[in-house]
């Protein structure tokens, strides 16, 4: 066996590591840095402050993308779900989620946040939540105040880009590495509604191995946490079981149950190449997470409500 057959062997073993579903007995991942620790604290103690909460989460990740802290920490206080990125993800699965999610304190939009008139759609989702609150006021004879609403959620999932938005400027910092904005800031929508941006903040750690990929793969936790071999296997395995069309179209290449092939073969198709005509495996991974989180492999819904 020569040299080039045993590098092969290795980058294999290595890449077929993960499995197709992570048990949640499997190493812990930990991520808490200290300003999410404070960002808590501090919502803690403003949630009396507020009306409502706007909770935003991925409508790829419905599950994975809502913190479990924020139950905690949101108490009985109406709430706004707000499922972003519409546009990345199946229509149909969204709509199943719409329905899963809501309940009679809690109503469920999905929302294109670059695209949608997001000041028309927040406003009349708001108004909705706390109409029942409105209408006693108004039944006594007192005129209706703004609604004062928290937006939280995970980093990544659109809070700084809904903010700008509506506020046509850049007051909320926004960047593609997670956890940016730090502090909580109050936001003046119109005279119906204001909003208390707050920083995106993750739970201590995920014992479920399984939550952690898939917050790796739409970016809302760091690189650094999880190999990227791993991320990389775990969605080849459910693209090639489900989305093998939107594989097909980007690359080109004929599909195997093998995602360490498939890889090989996607690898080839961009002549990501070494020396000794070798596949450059990094870079060929580097390339297809970043694509894969650009949207350029089709839409996705990672999660389904089943």
């Amino acid at each position: 066996m020569d040299m080039h057959q045993k590098q092969e062997i290795r980058k294999r073993k290595r890449l077929e590591k993960c499995n197709d579903e992570p048990e949640s007995k499997g190493q812990n991942i930990h991520w808490f840095p200290g300003h999410m620790m404070k960002a808590k604290r501090n919502m803690i103690e403003s949630i009396k402050t507020v009306d409502m909460v706007i909770e935003i989460r991925d409508c790829r990740i419905p599950y994975s993308s809502k913190n479990p802290m924020i139950e905690q920490i949101i108490q009985n206080k109406p709430r706004l779900i707000l499922l972003s990125k519409k546009d990345k993800g199946e229509l149909v699965e969204i709509n199943k989620w719409i329905k899963h999610l809501e309940n009679e304190t809690t109503k469920v939009i999905a929302i294109d946040l670059l695209n949608d008139n997001v000041i028309s759609i927040l406003t009349n989702a708001c108004q909705q939540v706390m109409k029942p609150k409105i209408d006693k006021m108004i039944s006594r004879g007192i005129n209706p105040r703004a609604v004062r609403a928290m937006v939280c959620g995970i980093p990544n999932v659109g809070k700084s880009t809904m903010i700008n938005a509506i506020a046509k400027k850049r007051i909320a910092k926004t960047a593609d590495k997670p956890g940016v904005t730090r502090a909580l800031q109050w936001v003046k929508l119109n005279k119906n509604l204001e909003l208390l941006d707050t920083p995106g903040v993750l739970w201590p750690k995920f014992e479920d191995q399984q939550v952690g990929l898939y917050l790796a793969l739409t970016g809302a936790i760091r690189d650094e946490v999880i190999p990227i071999e791993d991320i990389v296997i775990f969605a080849l395995k459910r693209l090639i079981t489900e989305y093998p069309d939107n594989l097909i179209q980007r690359y080109n290449i004929e599909i195997s149950e093998d995602p360490y092939e498939t890889l090989k073969r996607i690898g080839l198709s961009r002549k990501f190449m070494r020396l000794g005509d070798e596949v450059d495996y990094k870079r060929t991974m580097e390339i297809f997470l970043n694509e894969l989180r650009d949207d350029k492999v089709g839409r996705v819904t990672w999660e389904k409500v089943e």
